[in-house]
């Protein structure tokens, strides 16, 4: 008996098998090789075609089936994670009517700061535990301000996965933890946030009705089925953004716990039990997948748009990625930590929330033509993403989050030991890498919602910490983090 996970994400979409039985993973795939196209019209925006990643999907559920032997009868669960505060609008045939503006892009800032200044900070931020800012009701705004013609046939404003559950059942619906990361979430009444959406003059109507995380939610159709190669009838059991889904994979899912990923952004995410919020809006609060109104559990959650993106902009731009990140890693390993002054700040990639939704670009300091090489680059944008997180994290102590320990993936920025030391070393805690991805822990949830598991806890209770990286001296690394954030504050003074 065997459960599907998908990980729906900017770059591509991975899909694993995993034997329930024994909680064993059959196999991992992604598509495409190569990053997915990212549409940048104006400065600012970023776009997907949402085809794409139903395309994707397709292609990597029959490379799962074809390439393991499996009998699509014995697939008995999908479990959905997927780029967090999307927006997908489709008309009543179910047909996206644009593509769909993503996590990065920034044209929703003004208004959603407007909406923050016009309801009140303190309605904003009792009630839905954040400005509007850029999320996903904000760019609903946008879409109905600048394109009517699309806003009048819209039949349904959904997320990324509810997309994918769309094509999957044909039925459209989402989740509370969805719907609080979209902003669409009244915390203090436990209903749909009708005030902003008034504000913004939005028809509730657009809506999906809501669906629990841990339950069915759908079944294959018989279109899905001949497109993915799944059994019709096979039921969608899971759904959750890629947030609080890696940090469910990583068993990060009661107070205190603390899960962080470095893929395209960097994020940290951790958990608290009471309906909490930074004062700021530099870090934002969510449902995490096992919030209820009696057992509150909120994510809090530290974006760093540049992170992964970065890192593969230098690798592109300074060896046409004619070189492996492995051999990357092994020049790196020759320069010494602060990289004899060069210093690159991350923050090339859109609006970043923990400095106000501000655009402020990446910048290279201090280079230096007859001294610095391909290799003293490769360390400072290492070095540059992790000094962010720890900038990042210095917020998050503010709010009373202070990590001894940081549970990550195996599939990202901290199989470089040259960024995981330089986080360990200056944050004085222990970082555990975990054997799993966003794709596995979407397959073992979907366990839970036909009934396999009775509880998250045993859904996940094999994970294996596979290495771990621990504090040693940070004496070079606190200087080197002091020099880089006299750029960084040099930059953000107004």
């Amino acid at each position: 008996m065997f459960s599907i996970g998908y990980d729906i994400g900017s770059s591509s979409v991975k899909a694993s098998l995993l034997d329930l039985e024994s909680g064993k993973v059959v196999k991992l795939v992604s598509y495409p090789d190569n990053e997915m196209e990212m549409i940048a019209a104006n400065e600012g925006w970023a776009e997907q075609d949402p085809g794409a990643w139903w395309d994707a999907v397709c292609i990597t559920t029959k490379k799962l089936i074809s390439s393991t032997n499996t009998n699509p009868d014995q697939i008995k669960s999908i479990g959905i994670a997927y780029q967090m505060h999307g927006l997908v609008l489709v008309d009543k045939d179910q047909n996206p009517l644009r593509p769909s503006i993503i996590w990065c892009d920034s044209r929703a800032v003004e208004i959603g700061d407007k909406a923050f200044h016009d309801l009140g900070h303190e309605y904003c931020l009792g009630h839905l535990l954040n400005s509007p800012g850029n999320f996903t009701a904000s760019k609903l705004k946008w879409v109905q301000h600048n394109e009517p013609n699309i806003y009048n046939k819209i039949h349904k404003a959904m997320l990324p996965g509810d997309f994918i559950a769309m094509k999957l059942s044909g039925e459209i619906n989402t989740t509370i933890t969805g719907l609080s990361e979209g902003i669409f979430w009244d915390f203090k009444n436990h209903t749909i946030a009708n005030e902003l959406l008034d504000h913004y003059k939005i028809d509730s109507n657009l809506v999906p009705d809501i669906v629990e995380n841990f339950a069915p939610q759908g079944q294959v159709s018989h279109t899905a089925s001949t497109e993915t190669g799944l059994k019709e009838g096979t039921l969608i059991t899971y759904r959750a953004g890629d947030q609080p889904n890696n940090a469910l994979s990583l068993n990060v899912m009661n107070p205190g716990e603390i899960a962080a990923t470095g893929g395209t952004s960097g994020v940290v995410y951790g958990v608290s039990d009471t309906i909490s919020y930074d004062s700021q809006s530099r870090v934002n609060s969510f449902a995490h997948v096992n919030h209820s109104k009696d057992t509150p559990r909120i994510g809090q959650l530290l974006c760093i748009n540049g992170a992964g993106s970065q890192y593969a902009w230098i690798r592109q731009q300074m060896s046409n990625a004619d070189i492996s990140y492995s051999d990357m890693e092994l020049m790196v390993d020759k320069i010494p930590v602060g990289s004899l002054g060069l210093k690159i700040l991350p923050y090339g990639n859109g609006a970043e929330r923990m400095f106000n939704n501000k655009q402020l670009g990446a910048q290279f300091n201090n280079v230096q033509f007859n001294l610095h090489q391909r290799e003293h680059f490769y360390r400072a944008a290492l070095e540059g993403i992790a000094f962010s997180f720890v900038y990042g994290i210095k917020i998050l102590n503010e709010l009373g989050v202070t990590p001894k320990n940081i549970r990550v993936g195996n599939d990202n920025l901290f199989q470089s030991p040259t960024f995981s030391n330089t986080l360990a070393n200056l944050l004085d805690c222990s970082i555990q890498m975990v054997e799993t991805t966003g794709a596995i822990g979407a397959a073992k949830a979907s366990g839970i919602g036909i009934d396999h598991f009775t509880s998250i806890s045993e859904a996940i209770s094999n994970n294996r910490i596979i290495k771990e990286y621990v504090p040693t001296s940070n004496e070079n690394y606190e200087a080197a983090y002091g020099d880089w954030k006299q750029c960084l504050d040099k930059l953000i003074e107004p």
